[in-house]
């Protein structure tokens, strides 16, 4: 008998899609960004870890295997014949790839998000938001599917294209087989990853934090928000806050790279996402690189971070983020 939430089958990704009904184009993207991540291991494994002599647009030093990841994941997806407009995180624009966009899609991603562990052989990974059409700045509850990948020990891939959340893992011949089927999340969980200083977090955030350490919840925190979320969802419970600080009001997490995806996964696994106010799937985004806090996790401590908030801080308003409008390459 296979342990709850286990497959006992060996079922590859594009026959998983084909058989649970996934629409023609969509499996034709996701497994063209599953196949993407096969070359982005391989550099992570072999390729050069300094810096590639030039900066993002937060003004941050660009790793060689940013700028790789990159080029690699832009490219399976610019030859997919299946995606109308891109956005990478590593760039200041929206990326044009086709004007017909019938029964197409748009995507935004993170190629490696937590790249600067890679030199210290912690796991990093890639974040992937796909949406129906032309517009990607629009609501995370407009997805169609979320995907992350985890380099660690093992590279894993975790999707949802809205019936539940599904785990693969690469076997050696660098195919994805299903490991893990509708992931679900507890109500309450027993662990917690905080990121950002302490000492910047607000009364609202303090009491929050306080009030999971009093019940006994252990600190859980690697660094990198796929691990981290890989963490919650495959345990079954957790929460993940990157929350608004005193130096960050709006937090540093972005919306659209990161936090829609990931949310639109937890959600499909029964849990919740907030920036401390309202869902994250509900937020607008009005340029590229917006930023929001996040708690994010089994939805009673989700529920309790917003009551905390409340409680000790009310509604505020945060400043307007000064960032880029949003602009179309070409």
């Amino acid at each position: 008998m296979s342990e709850p939430g286990k497959t006992k089958f060996q079922v590859d990704l594009r026959r998983h899609l084909r058989e649970t009904g996934v629409e023609d184009n969509l499996t034709h993207l996701i497994c063209e960004i599953a196949e993407a991540s096969k070359y982005i291991i391989h550099s992570i494994r072999t390729g050069d870890l300094g810096v590639a002599g030039t900066s993002n647009l937060y003004g941050e030093k660009q790793l060689a295997l940013d700028v790789l990841a990159d080029r690699i994941l832009r490219k399976r997806l610019d030859h997919s014949g299946v995606v109308v407009n891109m956005m990478s995180e590593e760039m200041d624009q929206i990326i044009p790839v086709s004007t017909d966009w019938e029964g197409k899609y748009s995507v935004a991603f993170d190629p490696l998000d937590g790249s600067s562990l890679v030199d210290v052989n912690l796991a990093v990974g890639t974040i992937v938001a796909i949406f129906p059409g032309y517009d990607l700045l629009r609501p995370g509850r407009e997805q169609v599917a979320a995907i992350y990948i985890l380099y660690g020990p093992r590279t894993t891939l975790v999707y949802s294209v809205g019936d539940g959340v599904y785990e693969f893992g690469m076997n050696n011949l660098m195919e994805y087989t299903l490991l893990r089927e509708h992931i679900t999340l507890k109500p309450k969980g027993n662990l917690y990853s905080p990121g950002g200083l302490r000492n910047q977090y607000t009364p609202g955030v303090e009491n929050y934090v306080s009030t999971l350490e009093k019940r006994g919840v252990k600190l859980r925190y690697s660094g990198g928000f796929v691990p981290d979320i890989n963490q919650v969802l495959l345990k079954g419970e957790g929460v993940f806050l990157y929350p608004h600080l005193k130096d960050l009001p709006r937090g540093k997490l972005r919306l659209l790279f990161e936090l829609s995806p990931m949310a639109y996964l937890v959600e499909q696994a029964g849990g919740a996402a907030s920036d401390g106010h309202q869902p994250i799937l509900d937020l607008l985004p009005t340029q590229i690189h917006e930023r929001a806090p996040v708690f994010i996790g089994c939805k009673d401590d989700v529920a309790l971070a917003e009551e905390m908030l409340r409680t000790y801080e009310g509604k505020k308003d945060v400043p307007a983020e000064k960032g880029r409008s949003v602009k179309a390459s070409g």
